[in-house]
């Protein structure tokens, strides 16, 4: 079944903290579903981006994206994202990875110990489990609002992170190189469909777009690692034409839940206009 498409914006930091709380409310007035914090020790801390995000806003959905879990105990992880939730009133997502390429230089500046692959993925699973349990009551604090437990995202593209995605996530977004065709999802997408079975028409797919337009501020070139026209990380064109290049990867991908880069946010609006709840 062809889901409905929304949008969010993902951001980490903004000049000063009246600043940060604007954007989330200007993510909210234009219609983005969501607002995601990246986890990089040269961003704002998340859950803390996030509860500031929470107090100013009413509607948005708050997404990690995503928490990389060799940085904190799963336990105490759990308890914090119980409150944000609480805060929240209800809006948090958890995005969960395995720690991006330079994510073991972080752990190790937190003093915490990045493991093997197959013990990252341990821990992911772990946290997930902690999380369920402290929003359905079983730890000292009670208050989280989504007592299922909030709505999994898991940043996926391996095998065995694909595998896992099909048990547990409810929503998946594909992990790969910014400069990637969208051809290059076939083999995550068909692992995925395999593992999940019935299940995958449940799961909600993503992917996130690092470029909107065909000028990249200098920043952000590095970061694009080559991406350009026909990547799936960059949308250029006229907001019509970035509008049908979505719906044709809804149609090819299943992907309908698009997330953009906060500097794009006003830029991409009218997209949003265009598909949001469509």
């Amino acid at each position: 079944m062809t889901k409905h498409f929304r949008f969010g914006v993902v951001a980490g930091f903004a000049p000063d903290a009246e600043s940060w709380t604007g954007l989330a409310r200007q993510a909210e007035n234009l219609g983005y579903s969501t607002l995601l914090v990246p986890d990089t020790l040269g961003t704002l801390p998340p859950l803390l981006a996030l509860a500031a995000a929470a107090g100013a806003t009413t509607t948005l959905r708050l997404s990690t994206f995503v928490l990389s879990v060799p940085y904190r105990r799963p336990r105490q992880l759990a308890w914090e994202l119980a409150g944000l939730d609480f805060l929240s009133g209800g809006r948090l997502d958890l995005g969960i990875g395995t720690g991006r390429a330079d994510a073991r230089a972080d752990a190790e500046f937190l003093g915490m110990p990045y493991g093997s692959a197959g013990e990252r993925l341990s821990q992911v699973e772990e946290l997930i489990t902690e999380v369920r349990a402290a929003f359905g009551g079983s730890g000292r604090f009670t208050g989280a609002v989504q007592k299922e437990g909030p709505p999994v995202l898991l940043a996926a593209a391996g095998e065995r992170m694909l595998t896992l995605a099909a048990k547990e996530a409810d929503i998946v977004t594909f992990a790969v190189h910014p400069a990637s065709a969208p051809h290059a999802l076939h083999r995550p997408l068909a692992v995925l469909e395999e593992k999940a079975g019935a299940r995958f028409g449940e799961i909600e797919l993503s992917s996130n777009v690092h470029l909107v337009g065909s000028d990249p501020p200098p920043w952000l070139r590095p970061l694009l690692h080559g991406a350009g026209p026909g990547s799936l990380a960059v949308l250029d064109g006229t907001p019509r034409q970035m509008a049908d290049t979505l719906l044709r990867r809804r149609d090819e991908l299943g992907i309908s839940y698009v997330t953009v880069n906060g500097v794009f946010a006003q830029a991409f609006a009218p997209v949003v206009e265009l598909l949001a709840g469509r």
